[in-house]
């Protein structure tokens, strides 16, 4: 073998046995603790003997016949490993270094100069932009966000023009999904809002803070393990990540303080001139990750994202986790879903305005939701029989799927043999109030959604279009307060709304000294608020279910606001002085007092 031929056949080779590497992990499951974790450690090891090996030997390659894209595609592939062990364990780190190899082929512009010709670079260049963006929303990288969709659009619409015979409809609906995303959410929309993330600057309340280390239940659980599934038609989404999996997923890590989750980031410069990476040697620093995560901060909960799962899936994966969870440890499950086949949650919206004749009139109305309602009323008596625990369900499956996609009640009670925090936003998740009491080993702690939305008008009542609204009061309670009230959210509205904000920390502060203090404070919620991540849910619970009563009038109020289970101490009620001071107070703040109805505790 010629010298000059060594260079090159070693390189294919090592592509090759990576490839095959890569082969075999690119399809095991996102969720479980061991799943595949050996297979990880040798391809990530075969990508990085790889790139090394074109580092070391560029010019023998180049002279080759290596092209630039070759070297983006193997970068792409480090980087979606990576981003596979964000979704399998959470850590930020992965993430990080994830967005680093899709940045540096960005501005190393490996695919950009390749053959117009050539098709199959091109569709190489259409999957890395997608899988850079779903990596950017997720770091809530704004900014470069916004360049990606745009160097999107203008690929697909070059595409389109030299490749006329091949359709890229499919690529165009990637561009709509991620249009509409943005649109949408309040990280884009709102440039200085506040992270979904926990951040300990902004959610440590410094009055409550000595309260919670000092709190000590009989048992304490630590929050390891979640299950984040949402399955709505026609809901806002990108790729496999809809909108509200992406607040509540954000919602359940850590904001790191690092440089790197700046809002707006300046471009690298060298002696004031922006650097040019189109000439750059491939060079790749590893090591910026340590520099952008915070290795203070405790480790994520692992989180297993189902987008629209058989519900044989969703049991699958919830007896995986539920198998190797760790004693002394509570597995969150968060579920949103329609209650009926096929159904779309814009004929459950009510708006708040109207009489109260008028609203009882749309009330008794809706047979339906008092069907729903009497589902579970022999629970209310004390009593259940085998109808209550496979009545009313939730959809999981496409339309004219029959019975086997309907997720009832009773097909969660195996699992609360292990500590279980519930979450379950639907059009049916009052039917699900029957678990309280039926567990088969721990109390399950249960937070159920109202039947219905409440929004002062109908544009921006459609599930379809802005996501769930319990859903939002966990994740943003703020924004959601808004959303429902009409108050219009711009960036000229800053200063109104750390106002907001702080009259919220305020309350929730005083609200978490109130249950740690508690002597009738169930142990199911005991257990779990020294967590960080569980006790804001919480807090955020007796908010929404505040606003929400204060909306509503007393009779027929019920499919309209939300539940808990077991009941939280009444000094937290929504009836209770110092919880709906704190309504009161944000309503005369941001002057919509007139859609509430307060009384003399």
């Amino acid at each position: 073998m010629a010298e000059e031929d060594v260079v090159p056949k070693t390189f294919r080779a090592l592509v090759e046995s990576a490839d095959r590497k890569f082969a075999r992990v690119r399809d095991l499951p996102l969720y479980g603790r061991a799943q595949g974790q050996h297979y990880f450690q040798k391809v990530f090891k075969a990508y990085m003997r790889l790139w090394k090996y074109q580092q070391e030997h560029r010019a023998e390659l180049v002279k080759a016949g290596l092209n630039r894209w070759e070297i983006g595609e193997i970068a792409g592939r480090i980087g979606q490993l990576y981003f596979g062990q964000y979704m399998r364990t959470s850590e930020a780190r992965f993430l990080v270094e994830a967005y680093i190899f899709y940045e540096a082929i960005l501005k190393r512009r490996y695919f950009e100069g390749c053959g117009v010709k050539d098709l199959r670079v091109r569709f190489k260049e259409l999957r890395f932009y997608a899988r850079f963006l779903l990596v950017s929303l997720i770091l809530n990288r704004t900014e470069m966000v916004k360049v990606v969709v745009e160097k999107l659009r203008a690929l697909i619409d070059d595409c389109k023009a030299n490749f006329r015979e091949t359709n890229f409809k499919e690529w165009k609906l990637v561009e709509q999904e991620i249009l509409r995303f943005i649109n949408i959410d309040t990280t884009f929309t709102i440039t200085n809002s506040r992270p979904f993330r926990y951040c300990a600057m902004l959610n440590c309340h410094p009055n409550s803070v000595p309260y919670v280390a000092r709190f000590h239940a009989k048992k304490v659980l630590k929050f390891r393990d979640a299950i984040l599934m949402s399955y709505h038609r026609n809901e806002v989404k990108f790729a496999e990540l809809t909108l509200d999996v992406y607040r509540m997923l954000q919602c359940l890590e850590w904001e790191p303080s690092g440089s790197f989750y700046q809002k707006h980031p300046d471009e690298p410069k060298e002696n004031g001139v922006a650097v040019d990476y189109s000439g750059a040697s491939g060079l790749i620093d590893m090591n910026l990750a340590a520099d952008m995560t915070d290795p203070a901060l405790p480790p994520n909960p692992r989180k297993a994202i189902l987008y629209r799962p058989s519900l044989t899936h969703l049991i699958a994966v919830m007896a995986t986790i539920c198998e190797e969870l760790p004693p002394e440890s509570i597995m969150l499950v968060y579920l949103s879903a329609s209650g009926k086949p096929g159904q779309i949650n814009t004929s459950h919206v009510e708006t708040s305005g109207g009489s109260r004749r008028t609203r009882k009139s749309m009330l008794t109305s809706h047979s339906s939701l008092e069907q729903n309602c009497s589902a579970t009323e022999s629970h209310i008596n004390g009593v259940k029989g085998p109808s209550d625990f496979y009545n009313d369900y939730l959809w999981l499956g496409p339309k004219g799927n029959g019975g086997s996609s309907n997720l009832y009640p009773g097909d969660i009670i195996p699992f609360t043999r292990r500590p279980l925090f519930l979450i379950i936003d639907s059009d049916s998740s009052h039917a699900f109030k029957v678990l309280h009491g039926a567990e088969r080993g721990e109390k399950a702690a249960l937070l159920l959604s109202p039947l219905r939305p409440t929004f002062k008008g109908p544009s921006t009542a459609d599930i379809t279009q802005n996501g769930s609204q319990f859903t939002l009061f966990l994740t943003a309670p703020l924004l959601a307060f808004c959303q429902m009230v009409g108050f219009s959210l711009t960036d000229s509205d800053m200063e109104v709304l750390n106002s907001a904000e702080s009259i919220l920390s305020t309350a929730f502060s005083k609200w978490e000294v109130i249950l740690c203090k508690s002597t009738s404070l169930d142990l199911v919620w005991a257990q779990v608020l020294s967590d960080p991540f569980l006790r804001r849910l919480i807090v955020r619970f007796i908010f929404c279910r505040a606003v929400l009563s204060a909306i509503w009038p007393p009779e027929g109020s019920d499919q309209y606001l939300p539940l808990c289970l077991p009941q939280l101490p009444n000094s937290l009620s929504p009836k209770s002085d110092v919880v709906q001071s704190c309504v009161s107070q944000l309503a005369d703040h941001l002057k919509v007092s007139n859609y509430f109805h307060f009384e003399d505790s």
